[in-house]
């Protein structure tokens, strides 16, 4: 045992999580973060952080000037402390406080049902889609702590625990053998990083609970801004971070990680429907302290460094319990190689993830699809199927979550799920595969046949191509499918606009007077003028957008089934950019999953997923000429023919997708952009 004792004494179990949290959802949110707790002390782990704002949800918006929020995250925490979650186990928590009236974004180091300290935030995300500042005030004086009075909520919540103020602000927490400390989000982006000097304060372990959307390709700065923290610095970086949609049109991607002096060794998984998602790292505090020493500089400015207040907890050790039976393997955890999606995998399961949890969050029983056979509503109609897909391998893990939302939306039977305990000592769900039920005898394209309902709205303007893809593929990924023509509902609304314009009114009498000038508006290639032409167009897709939410209303109702269906728009991020759609079109939708995503990248986005789940009619989508087939086909053009949008556009995707990249990414005006292309084109 003395042996045992001196080779495990300079290691450490750290815990970080992916956690599933929804907006102002006080008791779910309570049960996952008391679940990830549990979890990491099964593991060994005695330290673990979790999100920002992990109690409230974090994208609560104006709801964070309401004391109703902060009033139910008191009660939310001081359940945690009531409870005997916290004992042995060092917690960072992320809540909103409210500190002399103050709003505050904040983590707070919880130990034993005790409150060690509460940090708040320094520097707020006020970019992009972040406006933290509208909620939140950013903490000014980082050189001194103050005290800060707790609710009568905290102060009764275990009895009488003997406390009624804490530390608030920014301070270092010295354990038995090292110090830690914390960054907020936004905090690791900054340019004077507040990890530099907490590093030269002696911090050895740094946690960062995070709130950072899904965006494509960003996983690869959030990596190398950590992995270059921990090389330039050295220590142990634990980053959590939120995963699901909780309540705006983001999507939180979790991949929380574990940096160590600039490797990355452990790492959760980017697109899952698990609500819970424990990763634990072993590090080697002997390692980080060899790793600073290697560094004459860093031991420079380390001696000479602006103190930071420090938090005494040295009766409380990190190390692992020697004599647990849940420690096999107490060696340090190795470096990894990490995961980095493909662009197309993202473009595919981002968006699948983030339709999963906004459908079973807001109740629907599924989704309502104009699918015209291009490659728009096809890359949708293909995301769903990916999220069919891992809907079932969700289940068939045991994912009780899923299984409960799959039985909630197509009625079928869910297994029975019992708990057991592998040989670590944690909780495992498992499963009698022999019982028939969701997740072992469902496809995912029986799942899609309950979920996601196709309807082809033509008209005469319409291809039999098109005609013929959207039966395709909506055979080939299972939806419930329906093929229409709408000429009927264009011609009831033009006869009604002709009526309108076949009688005026007398000036001098104000009496209706029959005309014989009748207004009829014509396409351009009939004679008409381009303003009529635009009219005949845009009524066609109009009319296609009422036709899909009575879809929507009525077509449970025709299954014999009972809720309502979420209408999925389809108009990629070009088409905005460029003004090339129609408002208030089938593209006018509840939810728009492609609604970034450029052109290009939905090309990709099919052919990866031709491949990937096996159809091959989206590799036939995605090579056709883009078109909106609203203007009628002509004597002596085959049925093929189609109006296509770059004709119409003047311009190629590729040119489009370059004069997104100027805008958003490189934030060029129009004279920039002219200066920027002329010298290109």
């Amino acid at each position: 045992m003395s042996a045992l004792l001196e080779i495990s004494e300079s290691n450490c179990i750290l815990a970080t999580c992916n956690l599933n949290q929804w907006a102002l959802d006080f008791d779910g949110n309570l049960a996952r973060i008391s679940r990830s707790i549990e979890e990491a002390k099964n593991r060994g782990a005695k330290f673990r952080v979790g999100p920002e704002l992990e109690i409230s949800g974090y994208s609560c918006e104006d709801h964070f000037h309401e004391v109703d929020t902060y009033i139910h995250c008191d009660q939310s925490l001081a359940a945690i402390l009531a409870s005997d979650v916290t004992c042995g186990i060092l917690c960072d928590i992320g809540m909103p406080v409210l500190h002399n009236n103050v709003r505050y974004n904040c983590r707070i180091f919880c130990l034993n049902k005790k409150i060690i300290l509460i940090r708040p935030k320094v520097y707020m995300a006020d970019d992009g889609n972040y406006r933290e500042r509208r909620y939140f005030t950013s903490w000014k004086d980082q050189g001194m702590l103050e005290n800060h009075t707790l609710s009568d909520i905290l102060r009764d919540c275990n009895g009488f625990n003997g406390q009624t103020i804490v530390p608030f602000g920014v301070a270092t927490i010295a354990t038995m053998e090292t110090i830690l400390a914390a960054e907020i989000c936004e905090e690791l982006w900054t340019p004077e990083s507040p990890h530099i000097s907490l590093a030269l304060n002696g911090v050895e372990i740094f946690s960062n609970g995070s709130g950072s959307h899904h965006e494509l390709r960003k996983l690869n700065s959030r990596l190398l801004l950590m992995k270059n923290a921990t090389s330039k610095c050295g220590g142990a970086y634990l980053y959590s971070n939120h995963r699901g949609c909780d309540g705006t049109r983001m999507y939180f991607d979790g991949c929380s990680l574990v940096c160590v002096n600039g490797e990355l060794v452990a790492q959760a998984s980017q697109f899952s429907l698990q609500d819970v998602e424990v990763i634990i790292a072993i590090v080697d505090l002997n390692e980080i302290r060899s790793y600073r020493m290697s560094s004459a500089s860093f031991q420079e400015q380390s001696s000479n460094c602006k103190k930071i207040p420090q938090i005494d907890l040295r009766h409380f050790s990190l190390r692992p319990d020697p004599v647990s039976s849940s420690i096999r393997d107490i060696s340090p955890t190795k470096p990894i190689v990490g995961r980095i999606h493909t662009p197309e995998e993202e473009c595919a399961m981002g968006p699948a993830c983030w339709l999963w949890d906004y459908l079973r969050r807001s109740g629907a029983s599924g989704f309502l699809l104009p699918l015209s056979g291009g490659a728009d509503s096809s890359s949708v109609a293909a995301i769903v199927r990916v999220m069919c897909g891992m809907a079932v391998e969700a289940a068939e893990k045991g994912e009780t979550g899923v299984l409960a939302d799959i039985h909630r939306i197509t009625g079928y039977p869910v297994v029975p799920i019992a708990a057991s305990v592998t040989a670590s000592g944690a909780k495992e769900l498992v499963s009698d595969s022999s019982n028939k039920g969701i997740g072992f005898n469902i496809t995912p394209e029986e799942l899609c046949s309950s979920v996601l309902h196709t309807v082809y709205m033509g008209t005469g303007n319409s291809s039999q191509a098109t005609r013929s893809r959207s039966q395709r593929l909506a055979q080939a990924i299972g939806s419930y499918h329906h093929a229409i023509n709408i000429d009927a509902i264009v011609a009831a609304v033009l006869h009604v606009f002709t009526s309108l314009t076949s009688v005026c009114t007398s000036k001098s009498t104000e009496a209706p007077i029959q005309t014989q000038d009748i207004k009829s508006p014509r396409y351009e290639s009939q004679g008409g003028t381009p303003a009529e032409d635009l009219a005949l167009q845009n009524i066609q897709a109009r009319l296609r957008m009422v036709m899909a939410y009575l879809c929507a209303q009525l077509l449970p109702w025709v299954r014999g089934r009972k809720g309502y269906l979420l209408v999925l728009g389809s108009a990629n991020v070009d088409e905005a950019l460029r003004g090339y759609m129609t408002k208030y079109d089938c593209s006018s939708a509840d939810i728009n999953p492609i609604g970034g995503i450029c052109k290009v990248d939905l090309k990709r986005l099919m052919l990866y997923a031709a491949k990937k789940i096996q159809l091959p009619i989206l590799e036939e989508i995605a090579n056709a000429p883009p078109t909106a087939e609203l203007r009628p086909i002509e004597e002596g053009e085959t049925a093929d023919y189609s109006q296509t949008d770059e004709d119409d556009m003047g311009m190629s995707y590729e040119e489009l997708g370059i004069y997104g990249s100027l805008r958003k990414i490189q934030r060029c005006g129009p004279v920039s952009m002219f200066m920027k292309l002329v010298r290109t084109w």
